[in-house]
This record gives C-alpha cells, structure tokens and sequence, in this order.
C-alpha cells in the first residue's frame, strides 16, 4: 500500500533544501557584487598608508613649527621631526649631546643645519597629492594588488566547479527523492513515468521545447526595448570555456537539471500530491509553479516570473499529456538552447 504522507514528507524535505539553497545562491557568483565587497573588505592596507602619510605631515608641520621657536631647543626639535618621519638613515636622527651655554660657533653650524634641513623635511607636505609623496625609508608601502586579487578571485570561478556542483547537489536530490517514492511504493504512473510510445513522448516534448525556447526569445527582445533585461549573470557563470566543459553541461549537467526538476515540481508536487490526496492537479499546478520560480531566485525578480510562467507551461503538459519524459525533453531543450544560442550562435 502506498504511504502517501511519508512520500510528501520526502517531497517537502527535498523542496525545502532546494528553496534554501536557491536563497544562498542569490549572492553567488555575480561579478558586481563580488567586486564591490572585494574593494570594501581590504580597508586595513589603505588606512595604514594614510597614516604614514598623515604622520609625514605632521612631521612637516612640526618642522615649520620647529623654525619659528628659540635657536635653543631648535636642534631637539629637529631630532624629534626626524625620528617621528621615518628617516632611519638620516644623521638628524642620531642623538645630540647636550650643552647648557652652547658658543657661538655651534649656534651658527646649528643655524646653518636648521636652513639645510628644513627644506627636505618640508618638501613632502609641499605635494597636492599622496601620489607625489615618496615612500620613508625603512617603511614598506601597502601591497595594491590585494584588492584585484580578491575581487578576481571569486569572478574567475572555473564553470567547470561551478557545473559539477550544481549538477551532484540535484543528483543527490533526486536520488533523494527517487529513494523516497520507493520507500512510499509511489506507482510509477503518478509520477508520469511510462514506457508506452516513447517516440511519440519524445516528439511532444522536442516541439514543445523549441516553442517555449522561441517564446522565451520573444519575451527577452520585447522586454529588453522596454528598458528591462534579464539577469544572465547565472548562465554567463555556468558557460563553459572549453570544449571538455560543453560536452560535460550538454551530456550529463543539463539532463540531471531537467530530470530532477520535473521529478520534483511535475512528478512529485503535481502527479503524485493529487493522485494520493484527491487534489484538483491544476491547483498543484500553479502551487508547483510558484515554487519553481522561487527556486530561481538568483535570476532576478523578472526570472522568477518568466521561470513561473514556463513552469506552469509545463505542468500543464504534464496534466494533459500524463508524462514525465515529455516536460523532461522539452526543459532539457530550453536550457540547452539558451546556452547554445547565446554562447556559440550569438543568438
């Protein structure tokens, strides 16, 4: 007999991690977003080479300050202006030895060094810009590339990581959700699963998905004369750069995707909840369609109301048409071909 409740159970369980997992992809991988927290995060080197160079100045105010005081405490200041710009190498910074009536040759060499130093140590607050700065000896200036490293870092994903992700997290799913229409005892003809005339089956779903594809195509250039265009940031993510990569998405990312996803939202959400609960399967329809399209969060508000809509398309075939391998072929061929339209025929 079959245990209808514990299949709903799975079902529920299976969409609710997929919902999640959609939510915390909304972040991940667009490009935008990555920069602009990359440029936000590394504050810490920048703020140390402004301090350096706020100290530099004070240093140089210290100097003006230092020229207009007493001939007599003007050499200790002048060692302190030196010790606290950096100038580890300079003879100013070496310590001076102290004399309570200093003679009147050493007031003049001092007077002489005064003219000849404070010209170097005010020379750097005299520059409009940190740029024109140089850098204080012994002190090594922030490292630049820390910024482009990080924001690089997450934009150049490889698809390849990217597409075997996305494609063992819904086999794991699926394979979830298969286990659990066994444990149940689900009749395969719930979940529209049937042998019976499979050229026919696969007819019907290849046309069905090229006029979805043309109608998706449509929809796109019309919304895009209107000033509002699809986010394809998930898609351009998943492209593939190499030959290797287009067979792998074509050949087993892209029928695990279309298998799980009409296992869940067709088989299970719409076939198997009106057949074991007595439920109208045109209202499972459009709850499974708003579901669908909130799995696509990552698309965009406009993606979730297209992918909506192209569920309930779906679903609708599945009513009408009792078959899984229908919407399956037809969902295949959507997502195939906007791969293959964009990327390799500029469509």
């Amino acid at each position: 007999m079959t245990d209808w409740a514990a299949f709903a159970g799975f079902t529920g369980l299976v969409l609710a991690v997929l919902l999640s997992l959609a939510h915390l992809s909304r972040g991940v991988p667009h490009a935008e977003g990555t920069g602009s927290d990359a440029l936000d995060a590394p504050a810490a080197p920048g703020d140390g080479a402004s301090d350096s160079d706020s100290r530099a100045t004070a240093a140089g105010d210290s100097v003006s300050t230092a020229a207009e005081s007493d001939e007599t405490d003007h050499s200790a200041e002048l060692d302190t202006v030196s010790l606290a710009s950096f100038s580890v190498d300079s003879a100013d910074a070496s310590p001076r030895p102290e004399s309570s009536t200093p003679a009147e040759g050493d007031v003049a060499d001092d007077d002489h060094a005064d003219v000849d130093t404070a010209p170097e140590s005010e020379s750097e607050p005299e520059s409009d810009t940190d740029s024109d700065r140089a850098t204080p000896p012994g002190v090594t200036a922030a490292p630049v590339s820390a910024v482009s490293e990080r924001s690089g870092s997450a934009e150049d994903l490889p698809p390849h990581l990217l597409l075997a992700n996305v494609a063992l997290s819904q086999a794991f799913l699926g394979g979830f959700l298969g286990l659990g229409a066994w444990y149940a005892g689900v009749p395969a003809a719930a979940l529209g699963l049937s042998a019976a005339d499979l050229p026919t089956q696969l007819a019907v779903g290849a046309g069905l998905g090229l006029a979805l594809y043309g109608a998706n195509r449509v929809g796109s250039t019309v919304s895009e004369r209107f000033g509002v265009a699809p986010d394809e940031a998930v898609r351009e993510s998943l492209t593939p750069r190499t030959t290797a990569g287009w067979v792998f998405l074509f050949a087993v990312a892209l029928p695990l995707i279309a298998g799980f996803e009409e296992l869940l939202f067709r088989g299970a959400l719409v076939g198997a909840v009106a057949a074991g609960f007595d439920v109208s399967p045109w209202l499972m329809a459009a709850v499974s369609s708003a579901a669908f399209g909130a799995g696509h969060g990552a698309q965009g508000r406009l993606g979730i109301i297209v992918t909506g809509l192209l569920g309930f398309v779906l679903a609708a075939a599945f009513v009408l048409t009792e078959s899984l391998l229908v919407v399956v072929v037809a969902h295949y061929l959507v997502n195939a071909l906007e791969f293959a339209g964009h990327e390799l025929f500029g469509w």
